[in-house]
């Protein structure tokens, strides 16, 4: 059993790089070899937290225990170590964004091709419950033909007080958070064209990076979604708002509180509502013989999965569940939302099909 296991490589003991080592610590098929920062203090706290530390980067690529190098470092970072693995006769998994460009991107991949190894990026919140109800209540079609998707993070606090914060170092909510919601949705819609994008940035608390953004997609056959990250919200809107033709779901926050309502008859002889300048019908609410309400899909996440996959895809040659393909396509929407904002236009993204 030893020698089948998946020797890893952690380079970065961040808050990232700590919180892979509690996942790893829980999947069998793989065996944490050791560590190494860049920074003294923090090589200290792995060495206390009982973990081998290698002294430098070479020693670590050198160690013929490792099959894989995990990348938990600052984005501008990603790209040098990872070549320098890949050369080193390593597999490579990079947190997300993979790295700062397509460009970037295509030299990893080459890379990867020209020596033969496994590259792949840790998108984690793929494995997010809230966001494995919303694929279920798709998949299921429960609302019917869905029309409009709502997927929003928001904060109070502006962006942590680090490198997240510092254009250098690959900062801004677009490549923190966006490379997330934006991967989450193209998982949802899948092959589905995305027509154009139109995006702004925003820039509250801080000036080198955005702070926040908001982008509309469109996709082919009528679907838009709205894709929001905002850091200086102190009323948080929901998680998810998904509407379609039979009802809307709702999911607040991570705590995966919400409902579905949808309409279980037609409704006849709409009673007015009175407002401050007047009556309408049209806004007035449904009665409640005509919609019922239920509650969201009940579904489970592990991200230890990602891991898990990694380790079968070296043992057992099974198809990765992050494909460069997919990164790639996340990587242009970012580079496209960034254009769309300082352009301030609608833009283009997948040619239409003739």
């Amino acid at each position: 059993m030893e020698e089948k296991r998946v020797g890893y490589c952690l380079i970065g003991f961040g808050g990232m790089g700590k919180w892979h080592t509690e996942i790893l610590a829980g999947v069998p098929q793989i065996r944490l070899a050791g560590i190494y920062d860049i920074e003294k203090e923090k090589r200290k706290k792995a060495e206390e937290a009982g973990f081998r530390v290698y002294g430098s980067e070479e020693e670590a690529l050198a160690d013929d225990s490792v099959e894989v190098v995990l990348v938990a470092t600052p984005n501008d970072s990603h790209m040098p170590i990872a070549l320098r693995a890949m050369k080193a006769g390593k597999h490579v998994i990079l947190e997300k964004p993979a790295v700062l460009s397509s460009r970037e991107l295509k030299e990893l991949e080459r890379i990867a091709r020209e020596t033969g190894k496994f590259l792949t990026v840790h998108q984690n919140r793929r494995w997010d419950e809230d966001f494995l109800m919303i694929h279920k209540l798709l998949e299921e079609q429960d609302l019917g033909r869905v029309f409009r998707i709502e997927s929003r993070v928001h904060g109070s606090r502006g962006i942590p007080g680090d490198w997240r914060k510092e254009k250098a170092h690959g900062g801004g909510m677009v490549l923190d958070w966006g490379v997330h919601l934006l991967d989450q949705i193209l998982c949802l819609t899948g092959e589905r064209r995305l027509e154009t994008v139109y995006a702004s940035l925003t820039n509250i608390t801080n000036q080198e990076v955005d702070d926040g953004f908001t982008a509309v997609l469109r996709f082919e056959g009528g679907l838009e979604v709205l894709v929001e990250v905002a850091t200086n919200n102190f009323i948080s809107l929901p998680r998810w708002y998904v509407l379609g033709e039979n009802g809307t779901a709702v999911i607040e926050d991570w705590d995966l509180s919400g409902r579905i309502v949808k309409v279980s008859e037609d409704e006849k002889d709409v009673v007015p509502v009175r407002t401050a300048a007047g009556l309408t019908k049209t806004m007035a609410p449904r009665r409640e013989d005509t919609i019922r309400e239920e509650e969201l899909p009940q579904v489970s996440g592990d991200i230890a999965d990602f891991h898990r996959n990694v380790a079968a895809v070296l043992r057992e040659g099974v198809e990765p569940a992050v494909k460069l393909s997919e990164v790639r396509r996340v990587m242009r929407l970012m580079e496209t939302i960034f254009r769309s904002a300082k352009q301030d236009q609608v833009l283009e993204f997948e040619n239409r099909r003739v």
